[in-house]
């Protein structure tokens, strides 16, 4: 008589089998418990041993994955107290896991239409800046980009390239470091988020291009009060094409 094998075993835990840090995973998947309200602000997140049985960890797993909350601004730490889940507004949501899960959790575009907001005026004011120092190598380049995606206006993956270079060339050409930084910051989370890029067809990138085919004319004239009002009218037009029916669109009337 064959002796049996050996029993299979249950799986284990994902955590166990994620190949990144424990903390890290921990971390984010706290980060998008707190934003999507499983643990509502005001509350205390579950005392470390449930955390370490929830997720199969330690302690000292645990205490990592709560110190980097803290330091994203979702929880605070109070002695007695245990660990409490602070407010939305002291959430910082220029880290990319927080804006991710905010953004995952935004049912109404409500937060995408803040972060074309403030978009709208860092990119505005940067091609202010911009059209007064261009030299003309810049001009030459945003002319070339421009020609390149009037080519590419049935190729939206393609053209949506080059869109991102032809913002990135102004912003540089500014010569504002702080102000580029945070808008990649901000795009770099929701750049291939549907609901930020819309759909996207022929017509719709030829309709783009001629915002920026408007910047580029006024940065080339050295206009740097038009170059600042076309940029404003391209990524005001451009992401109320893209959103859907979701939210207030008078939210961007600012």
């Amino acid at each position: 008589m064959t002796a049996p094998g050996p029993r299979p075993t249950a799986a284990a835990p994902s955590w166990v089998r994620r190949p990144a840090s424990l903390a890290s995973a921990v971390t984010a998947e706290l980060v998008s418990r707190i934003v999507r309200g499983d643990h509502p602000s005001g509350t205390s997140l579950p005392p470390e041993p449930a955390l370490c049985e929830a997720f199969s960890v330690s302690r000292t797993v645990i205490r990592e994955a709560v110190k980097v909350l803290q330091e994203k601004g979702l929880v605070q730490v109070r002695q007695g107290a245990g660990t409490q889940v602070t407010p939305p507004s002291a959430w910082n949501v220029l880290d990319e896991l927080v804006l991710g899960a905010v953004v995952a959790e935004d049912e109404t575009l409500a937060v995408l239409d803040d972060l074309v907001v403030t978009r709208r005026l860092l990119e505005s004011d940067m091609a202010q800046a911009a059209a007064r120092t261009a030299d003309e190598a810049t001009v030459a380049a945003l002319r070339d980009l421009v020609e390149l995606m009037d080519r590419l206006v049935g190729d939206p993956d393609a053209y949506r390239e080059q869109d991102r270079l032809f913002h990135d060339r102004i912003m540089r050409a500014s010569g504002n470091r702080i102000a580029r930084g945070v808008v990649r910051a901000l795009e770099s989370q929701v750049i291939n988020t549907a609901r930020y890029t819309g759909r996207s067809d022929r017509a719709l990138c030829a309709a783009s291009n001629a915002g920026h085919r408007r910047v580029f004319e006024r940065i080339a004239a050295h206009d740097p009060i038009g170059a600042a009002e076309a940029m404003f009218t391209h990524i005001t037009e451009a992401w109320l094409v893209r959103r859907s029916d979701v939210g207030d669109p008078s939210r961007l009337e600012r």
